[in-house]
């Protein structure tokens, strides 16, 4: 896939967590396609560094840092980081998360609640709340919070993790009331079905068409679907959106 160019966006900084597969890995280096100089953070040392060699080998600019941002010590060390080796963050991208998968509420244990609601909830409140106000002292940012149509609308996803993105929506908009007067603009990606490499190992081709067809565009998402939606909430093209949800959802999701 061809990557938009947003001119604006060169010589930017971006931090990127959840930044080492999937979507976060794409949207890294989308990123840095757009000459943005990225910052790839996440838990797994060395599908950090596949992705910021993968970004140098295309001529891009990129450093990593293994980080648990459930962590604010860690999160905090991050953000330091990021200063020192590529300057202030002017887009931050908080899409660390995970699922457990245990989905009716008696199948939910208190240590698998905690777990996820960290994952989701408390990494992206911990980030966020890290990077804004530096943000707002520059009187300008875009923060984008990766949230889910599990948080969208009641389906079959587990109930801590539908819990938790559904809260990630609600910090998102009542975040943007504060940052907005300071020029900093923050929403959320809400993504449906997306065919990552693990989903793809994961679920039958069988099984993949049958949920394919569940969708009014009739294809599994990407994560080249979400980058691109990432690509337009960093730039001046979104200049006046903030406290919004895309749904990158297929049409699934129609509010």
């Amino acid at each position: 896939m061809s990557v938009p160019t947003y001119p604006d966006l060169a010589g930017k900084v971006a931090v990127v967590t959840g930044g080492s597969r999937g979507i976060g890995a794409v949207t890294c280096r989308f990123f840095a396609a757009n000459g943005m100089k990225v910052m790839v953070s996440g838990r797994d040392k060395d599908a950090i560094q596949s992705v910021v060699d993968g970004i140098r080998g295309d001529g891009g600019t990129a450093v990593g840092a293994v980080a648990d941002v459930t962590d604010a010590a860690a999160v905090a060390e991050l953000r330091e980081a990021t200063e020192r080796e590529l300057g202030p963050a002017d887009v931050l991208a908080a899409f660390a998360g995970f699922d457990l998968g245990q989905g009716a509420l008696d199948e939910v244990t208190e240590d698998n609640w905690h777990a996820v609601l960290d994952g989701n909830l408390t990494s992206t409140f911990l980030t966020v709340q890290a990077f804004l106000p530096g943000m707002q002292e520059r009187a300008g940012g875009s923060i984008i919070t990766m949230a889910s149509t599990a948080g969208r609308a009641p389906g079959r996803s587990s109930i801590p993790y539908a819990t938790a993105k559904a809260a990630v929506l609600m910090f998102t908009k009542r975040v943007a009331l504060d940052a907005g007067p300071h020029n900093v603009r923050i929403n959320s990606i809400a993504p449906s079905a997306i065919l990552t490499e693990r989903q793809e190992q994961r679920i039958p081709a069988e099984v993949r068409e049958q949920v394919a067809k569940q969708f009014p565009i009739a294809r599994w998402g990407t994560p080249e679907d979400c980058a691109n939606s990432a690509l337009f909430l960093a730039s001046n093209a979104s200049g006046w959106v903030t406290g919004q949800t895309i749904d990158v959802a297929g049409g699934r999701i129609m509010l």
